[in-house]
């Protein structure tokens, strides 16, 4: 469980030792922890990762990382969930990376203070928000994006001046493993560690001291980690999920399912913001059911067991408990699976009860249920008398039913004619509201949210300029004192 190896490239900057090493025997997981908590606490308390050239070292430090092993996440990522290079690729990588460049291009324009404007009854005075880091960040992340929601939070905490401990999904033991190898070779090790391990050691790091907690993950998980922070009073960022639906106005055109189809269907559904069911309005149904069987043709073959860019359900827990929703409706399309090597088919299923097991739980997988429903309004009400999900989207070219969309569902991200593509912009916050989660980040979103904004007013004590407001108060002074306010 080590995550200090011996010996760096001799470009790297220079390392501490391990902490622990001295003491000769083994660790438990608590102990372990525990020191690494301190080393880094003290890396934090030294304010190494304060200066701007230290943060830019450091994310130069991860776009090589990202660079130089490329393949190397590739093949981790075939192993734990059967990602094709291109999917894989795409989907992590490169949106790891278009992170990391874009925090470089503003990082300076982020760090700069802010300066405000002072009301006239405390002039003459100089006031400024300045970003300030909170210190040592947990990063707890997810096992079906392992990469890039392990380690685009940390783009942010670098970025933020923050140090971090990163905790990778014991669910993707290939990534899990290369993460910490790669980590400690490319950035500096008083500032960030990898931490693996399963429940045990995550149980054991949320009793530590943090400046703040960020976890991708579930709802059961995210209400643990709630627990935990709030016991110290640990401000949290929870990156949750929920049912996102997608609402289909008129499902004539074939990129409509075209859209549909790749967006719940990549990584075979494991997708926090994929459609978890969507939504046929009036007489839609028939036809989005027709071209989204072809576009799931189109995507991976009549078999799509044989296609090399259909992946695999991450374990057996999750693999049985989506078979298990297929007898909760009429199969459309697909339905075949197959236990040796967790495949499901892509399946689309009809007649299903919106009170069944499929409907009231987050399906995370390839499954799709489709709804018939009369109207817009009517699916307006559908989505809005369940949980607040990561994601709602509207397919239709109506302005009106666009803008009435955005004003009535509540989500943590709305899309208009597309799935997921939010997500892949720096510049727009991503995140959850409600059981979907709490707080954003990405760009400049990540970069305040793992900051403090701290005020700061600078006023001159050599003229005295608040003499009309120190008691004794008189007529006068109330006067003045009102017209000044």
């Amino acid at each position: 469980m080590s995550i200090f190896p011996t010996g760096a490239a001799s470009d790297e900057p220079e390392r501490l030792p391990a902490a622990g090493v001295e003491t000769g025997g083994p660790l438990t997981v608590e102990k372990h922890i525990e020191e690494v908590a301190a080393h880094l606490r003290g890396g934090a308390d030294s304010r190494l990762a304060h200066t701007r050239r230290f943060r830019a070292s450091q994310l130069k430090a991860l776009e090589r990382m990202i660079d130089s092993h490329r393949q190397d996440f590739l093949d981790a990522l075939a192993t734990d969930l059967g990602k094709s290079a291109l999917e894989a690729g795409l989907t992590e990588l490169d949106l790891f990376r278009g992170e990391i460049d874009y925090a470089q291009l503003y990082l300076s324009e982020w760090m700069e203070a802010k300066h405000v404007r002072v009301p006239l009854a405390l002039q003459p005075a100089v006031a400024k928000v300045e970003p300030q880091p909170l210190g040592l960040v947990l990063i707890i992340g997810p096992w079906n994006y392992p990469v890039l929601l392990l380690l685009a939070p940390l783009v942010a905490a670098i970025a933020s001046g923050n140090c971090a401990v990163l905790k990778p999904s014991e669910l993707a033991p290939a990534c899990s493993g290369l993460v910490a190898r790669l980590l400690p070779l490319f950035l500096d090790q008083r500032a960030y560690a990898v931490v693996e391990g399963g429940m045990e050691a995550s149980k054991a790091l949320l009793e530590q001291r943090w400046d703040h907690i960020f976890y991708t993950g579930g709802e059961r998980g995210g209400r643990a980690v709630a627990e935990a922070a709030a016991r110290q009073l640990t401000p949290t960022t929870l990156e949750l999920g929920g049912k996102s639906p997608a609402v289909v106005i008129d499902g004539s055109h074939a990129s409509v399912a075209r859209r549909i189809a790749y967006g719940k269907f990549m990584n075979a559904g494991q997708t926090c913001t994929a459609p978890d069911y969507l939504l046929a309005v009036g007489s839609s149904g028939e036809a989005v059911l027709k071209h989204l069987s072809k576009a799931i043709t189109s995507f991976y073959g009549k078999d799509a067991a044989k296609s090399r860019d259909y992946g695999r359900i991450v374990d057996q827990n999750h693999f049985d408990r989506l078979v298990s929703y297929l007898d909760e409706g009429t199969v459309a399309h697909g339905g075949g699976f197959d236990p040796a090597t967790r495949f499901i088919e892509p399946t689309i299923l009809v007649d299903v009860a919106p009170e069944s097991l499929v409907m009231r739980e987050e399906i995370f997988g390839p499954i799709l249920p489709v709804i018939q429903v009369n109207s817009f309004d009517e699916a307006v009400r559908f989505i809005n008398a369940r949980p607040t999900p990561l994601a709602a989207y509207l397919f239709s070219e109506n302005p009106r039913l666009q803008s009435a969309f955005e004003d009535q569902v509540r989500a943590g991200g709305i899309g208009h004619n597309i799935c997921n593509a939010h997500a892949a912009v720096p510049g727009l916050p991503f995140g959850g509201v409600g059981a979907s989660g709490m707080g954003s980040y990405h760009g400049r979103h990540g970069f305040e949210r793992l900051s403090q904004m701290r005020p700061v007013l600078s006023k001159t004590a050599v003229i005295d300029t608040l003499q009309a407001v120190y008691p004794p108060y008189n007529w006068a002074k109330t006067k003045i004192i009102g017209r000044l306010m």
